[in-house]
């Protein structure tokens, strides 16, 4: 039954989860890039 459900939704509605998955992994990794960056200059302004 899984398998009809997924075939019958509409178009934009699976373009629209893709689209979410992908702003969710971009914005997950520009926060770990922005932590990276944090972390690098206390480290760097302890020296």
């Amino acid at each position: 039954m899984e398998t009809e459900e997924k075939y019958n939704q509409p178009k934009w509605r699976t373009w629209l989860k893709r689209v979410g998955l992908a702003g969710f992994l971009f914005f997950l990794a520009k926060g770990l890039v922005w932590i990276g960056i944090a972390v690098m200059a206390v480290y760097a302004a302890k020296d």
